[in-house]
């Protein structure tokens, strides 16, 4: 895993991070199920001052969706951003499948797979996909204040 600083203006990885803004980058491996935990513990130390009580615990559970479904659902590596301002979080998950992913109402039989993007879109104040050249990104925002 690489960590780096990320330009929440300018979508491009710097050596400081600005008085407004401070944020995390982290490379994972194809099928590098380890990440998903590591890059919930990385958000966590990013977030350990910021929003309401709650929030940080909502950012943990969608990083981990987004991380879990480029890990599991692509055969590529992955790339987390987050970044933190202080009116908010946006965390986005780029991998280098265009393939976009769905949104699904899981199965009644397994109740262990496909909920990750109802959880995103039902938690996050706003969510979407971009797509890139190669591939695309999937990213929610938080609000800092939001109840």
């Amino acid at each position: 895993m690489t960590v780096g600083a990320f330009s929440a203006a300018t979508g491009e990885e710097s050596d400081t991070i600005t008085e407004h803004a401070q944020g995390l980058r982290r490379s994972l491996g194809r099928a590098d199920l380890k990440a998903v935990p590591e890059a919930r513990r990385a958000l966590r130390e990013l977030l350990r001052h910021w929003g309401k009580p709650g929030r940080s615990e909502i950012a943990e559970l969608l990083t981990s969706e987004l991380v879990t479904n480029a890990l599991v659902h692509t055969d590529d590596d992955a790339v987390l951003t987050a970044v933190v301002e202080p009116g908010g979080l946006r965390v986005e998950v780029r991998d280098f499948v265009a393939r976009r992913p769905e949104v699904h109402v899981p199965d009644t039989d397994d109740d262990t797979h496909g909920r990750g993007l109802l959880l995103v879109q039902s938690l996050a104040d706003s969510w979407g996909v971009r797509t890139h050249g190669v591939g695309k990104s999937v990213w929610f925002e938080l609000g800092a204040e939001a109840v």
